[in-house]
């Protein structure tokens, strides 16, 4: 078989798996108004526009140099590729946020935050049905148990905190837990990775919450994504393979995928067209939207074949995208 023709049948298993996008309906922002919050908590959602039983995604932004796309306005070519195939995609906006930063810089918790990024997705799904009597044509279908988590950069370290992951708070040195249990499965997406002697660069000083993480806690499911030229000097002089941590120092069952000449931006999951992206490339982004959303599919749905058929499509063969190793 010629390489053009098993590329093609490649992707046409990969897009079998999930079936044919449906058109997303998007609403926002959905304001809940949280006691202690400095300002209210304000959510994107996301959603198929038919279907039933839909599972709902959780999805943390990241840090980042952009204005907007750390807000409930970033992430668009995951969360609309994720609504097309069947999912909820609720996004807040963190109070780490560049669009907030005018209001609470002076907040407790400032600058990172990370108590109040993990709460916020408490809230969220203490507040469901509010939500979903709020978005029009949502009403009656949401499957409550159903519920995943995705999170990039900064918004990976949250994930990895509401999947189980332990924290040493720096400010007590109390080690703490808010695991959310309603969370049945995750993606960490370029995620920090330990700390320690090898959590050694110039913005570890700045940020030493990032390297008080222990992940042998994290025993919740979940999908790691590591891009293999993703070397974050800033933190670690360790290399790629820090972010790949949450995958090496967290018991199963977990799975890695490592992209392939992927940076952090991954190609570009922040949003289209960012400037800040280091690696643009639309298919490595879309590799991964539909791998995530196979892995997702079929962690909510045990049996569902959609990971196995669209990993082995997208990660082997001359053509992948990367490689997983699952354990």
């Amino acid at each position: 078989m010629s390489t053009s023709a098993s590329t093609t049948t490649s992707s046409t298993t990969a897009f079998d798996a999930l079936g044919a996008p449906a058109p997303v309906l998007s609403f926002s922002p959905v304001t809940l108004s949280v006691p202690g919050r400095p300002v209210d908590l304000q959510v994107r959602v996301s959603a198929p526009a038919t279907g039933t039983a839909l599972p709902v995604l959780l999805l943390s932004h990241g840090h980042g140099p952009s204005n907007n796309l750390s807000s409930l306005n970033g992430y668009a070519p995951l969360a609309g590729f994720w609504a097309a195939h069947g999912f909820v995609v609720l996004q807040p906006t963190h109070l780490t946020s560049a669009t907030l930063s005018h209001l609470v810089a002076d907040a407790p918790g400032a600058p990172d935050f990370w108590r109040s990024r993990a709460e916020d997705m408490t809230h969220i799904l203490d507040r469901l049905d509010v939500i979903e009597s709020t978005v029009p044509q949502l009403a009656g279908r949401i499957d409550h148990s159903g519920i995943a988590l995705a999170g990039h950069s900064l918004g990976g370290f949250t994930a990895a905190l509401l999947l189980g992951a332990g924290l040493t708070d720096p400010a007590t040195g109390d080690v703490v837990h808010v695991v959310e249990p309603r969370i049945k499965a995750g993606v960490l997406l370029a995620a920090p990775g330990r700390g320690g002697e090898v959590f050694n660069g110039p913005m570890a000083g700045q940020w030493p919450i990032i390297g008080g993480v222990d992940f042998s806690t994290m025993t919740a499911p979940a999908l790691v994504v590591a891009g293999d030229k993703d070397d974050s000097r800033h933190f670690t002089d360790m290399g790629p393979e820090w972010h790949a941590d949450p995958y090496t120092l967290a018991p199963g069952p977990k799975d890695l995928l490592t992209l392939f000449d992927a940076e952090h931006g991954l190609g570009g999951i922040a949003g289209y067209d960012a400037a800040e992206t280091t690696d643009e490339s639309p298919a490595r982004v879309a590799a991964l939207a539909r791998l995530t959303a196979a892995y997702l599919r079929t962690r909510l749905h045990p049996g569902d074949q959609a990971w196995r058929t669209t990993s082995e499509a997208l990660t082997t063969g001359p053509d992948a995208v990367g490689r997983v190793a699952s354990k």
